[in-house]
């Protein structure tokens, strides 16, 4: 009967065993890294850059977590024996070039080589972002960076309602919401922040009430004003980025020049009717609002919600969009609508996507950033820069 030493001899037969030096050169070539240590080592330190899977579940999650199976993989575990095995697995299930790392984590720490103390999050938020950390995309790490994101809300309405309802139950950590109004009954039809006992409250403070009992790991911060030249400045700062659900032109003028010069990407989102469109103004990556829009329509052209109407459902649609381009962003997840815009007709059930370009003629850029001068717009649309 054969012993666990011949065992992992046979194993080491079998495949191929680098050494540190080796596995450095072979990581620094881009070759993937794949840890098969418990959790409770890996939260202790680990490579940077790893894929996580401890040598238990390799069999099952392996395949869903490397699909390429022609890509080079380094494993290591703590001193090498795991490691071995896991080499001959993945040999088994037809990855074709695998090492096993001699040593492991234990030789190469001290070694002095480069190593970090991964993301943690506790038994609470393991269990109730369970969901997230299965998707190789996301993990821990990537819910390490949403409890660490700052987003403000520009509106507690119908965009803004689905919207920090999602991102709050998503994990974002810190979340503003700029508003200044009163929850009216009319607003029950489509803003889901609200309910019928807080007719009467200023909205911030009952989103505040509705999204901390959904996550209490949420920071919420109320700004029960309006958004204007003189304040913006100074209640974006900080933010990493900014979900646009207002239903005006002049905020979203002054949101964008203000955006702009700070560099923080905006999720728009624009409801009328049964239509609806979403895109991502970037300042550094893309194309912006006034690229969009460089002038305002006359006002008898874009009526309000309260004059036209609209269907309650469709700003849950909209807003959960803008929701879901907001965490793309946070996690570099897919390809944002940067330079793109999504429009939504319900009535056919219809989505068609149009490219945006930079409009060349737009001074409000990035690259004038030190010039532009953010100023309350008054229904005006022309952009405002420093020339001296």
């Amino acid at each position: 009967m054969a012993t666990f030493r011949d065992l992992l001899g046979s194993a080491k037969a079998e495949i191929v065993e680098i050494t540190t030096d080796e596995a450095a050169q072979r990581i620094a070539a881009g070759h993937l890294v794949l840890d098969v240590r418990e959790p409770d080592e890996y939260a202790e330190g680990a490579l940077e850059g790893v894929i996580h899977i401890p040598r238990g579940h390799l069999e099952a999650q392996i395949e869903n977590r490397i699909v390429d199976k022609t890509l080079p993989v380094v494993v290591y575990c703590a001193g090498g024996v795991r490691s071995a095995f896991a080499a001959k697995t993945l040999q088994e299930l037809g990855y074709e070039t695998v090492a096993s790392m001699d040593g492991g984590f234990g030789r190469w720490k001290d070694e002095g080589r480069p190593w970090r103390q991964p993301a943690s999050l506790s038994p609470e938020q393991q269990n109730r972002y369970k969901r997230h950390l299965l998707l190789p995309e996301v993990g821990v790490e990537g819910q390490q960076k949403l409890l660490d994101a700052k987003v403000l809300m520009l509106g507690a309405g119908g965009l803004g309602s689905p919207a920090a309802l999602y991102l709050a139950a998503a994990g974002i950590g810190t979340i503003g919401i700029v508003d200044m109004d009163d929850v009216d009954a009319s607003n029950l039809q489509r803003q889901i922040l609200h309910n019928i006992d807080r007719v009467g409250d200023r909205k911030v403070d009952s989103a505040k009430k509705t999204l901390t009992l959904l996550n209490p790991d949420v920071n919420v911060v109320t700004y029960d004003t309006r958004l204007s030249a003189e304040n913006i400045i100074d209640i974006i700062s900080g933010y990493d980025i900014i979900v646009d659900g207002a239903d005006n032109f002049p905020s979203r003028y002054v949101l964008n020049d203000a955006s702009v010069k700070l560099g923080i990407p905006v999720v728009h989102g624009s409801i009328f009717r049964f239509e609806g469109m979403v895109s991502v103004f970037h300042p550094k990556e893309g194309p912006t609002y006034r690229d969009m829009v460089p002038e305002p329509p006359p006002a008898e052209l874009a009526p309000s919600c309260a004059e036209a109407g609209v269907l309650g459902v469709l700003p849950g649609i909209i807003g959960s969009i803008q929701a879901l381009e907001t965490i793309k962003v946070i996690l570099g997840l897919g390809d944002a609508l940067i330079g793109r815009i999504l429009s939504v007709d319900t009535t056919e059930m219809e989505f068609r996507t149009f490219n945006l370009r930079p409009d060349p003629s737009n001074p409000v850029t990035w690259e004038n950033r030190d010039r532009i001068v953010v100023r309350d717009l008054d229904g005006l649309c022309a952009p405002w820069l420093d020339d001296h």
